[in-house]
């Protein structure tokens, strides 16, 4: 059974940080692309970064230079260090994984941010 376990969220002054975690129980960890995704009150959840099997990140545009993705192959773990946050950055945060080798996505159960002005 593939889980994601998401912790870190909570709530923050805009300006501040938080730093997200995502632990895997899927297996070839270090084989799968990680991703975190997140959704804000009455909007698409959507891709906020992805790390593939290299360690390469990918950001969406709304988050460059402020939130950066990494990776613990060895712990397997998903990071999500956010910085510079804004009230718009409000949202459940989701981890993610799109898995060709069990021919489905998982996902987490999500973990509130919440960013006030």
């Amino acid at each position: 059974q593939v889980q994601l376990v998401e912790s870190g969220g909570g709530l923050v002054q805009a300006g501040g940080s938080l730093t997200l975690s995502c632990a895997a129980s899927i297996l070839p960890f270090s084989l799968h692309v990680m991703a975190w995704y997140r959704q804000a009150p009455g909007k698409q959840r959507e891709l906020v970064a992805s790390i593939n099997r290299g360690g390469v990140p990918n950001y969406k545009e709304f988050v460059k230079g402020r939130f950066t993705i990494s990776r613990d192959n060895a712990k397997k773990v998903v990071y999500l260090q956010m910085s510079s946050l804004k009230p718009e950055d409000t949202a459940v945060y989701y981890c993610n994984v799109n898995s060709s080798l069990f021919g489905r996505s998982f996902w987490g159960q999500g973990t509130q941010v919440t960013v006030s002005s």
